[in-house]
């Protein structure tokens, strides 16, 4: 008779790279200055961390820090909606009916009623050939009552259709900073 075990393996919690942050949040301000957008603060989203830490981060520009942190959710693709089998390794498109998030620097647009969460929205304009079709596609930046406040690692976040979104009270946080921003506001989602 033949027996297996399992060995199992306690994975460790990713940590956000620091030095990688601070590379594209100067990258991002000049950007922001270039075409004219709010040079006070950006969004930056590393999609490399782990589904379930926090990887949303709201850049200060004048404090050259981020000033806060939250989960956030990706596209399933394939996966299964709500989930979070692509916690470890989620894949992007720009295709319509993907249910991939895209990668790419977008604009924060017009604020609208959403069917989701605190039901507010932001239009997300994508300003590259990897996330051109976010308006066709309705990418947009909302709320979602499935996501937690905290770290949910080892588990992952629930995967949604493509949408950067956020936990409802992370959502109250953020949203404030937009509406009053007078220029377009810089949402940068990366890998």
């Amino acid at each position: 008779m033949i027996t297996t075990t399992k060995a199992f393996v306690k994975q460790e919690k990713p940590e956000l790279n620091l030095e990688k942050t601070k590379l594209k949040a100067e990258e991002a301000f000049a950007f922001c200055k270039e075409k004219n957008f709010n040079t006070d603060f950006c969004i930056l989203i590393d999609m490399s961390l782990h589904l379930g830490v926090k990887r949303f981060l709201v850049y200060d520009f004048k404090k050259q820090e981020i000033i806060n942190k939250y989960l956030v959710g990706h596209g399933c693709g394939d996966a299964s909606w709500g989930e979070d089998e692509t916690k470890d390794n989620p894949t992007f498109s720009n295709v319509e009916d993907s249910h991939r998030s895209s990668l790419g620097k977008y604009k924060l647009g017009a604020r609208g009623y959403s069917n989701w969460g605190v039901n507010t929205k932001y239009l997300m304009h994508g300003l590259e050939d990897s996330n051109s079709n976010a308006v066709k596609r309705i990418i947009v930046f909302h709320s979602w009552e499935k996501m937690s406040d905290e770290d949910i690692f080892p588990n992952g976040s629930p995967e949604g259709w493509g949408c950067p979104t956020v936990s409802n009270n992370a959502f109250r946080e953020i949203a404030p900073q937009l509406k009053a921003s007078k220029k377009p506001v810089l949402m940068w989602i990366y890998n």
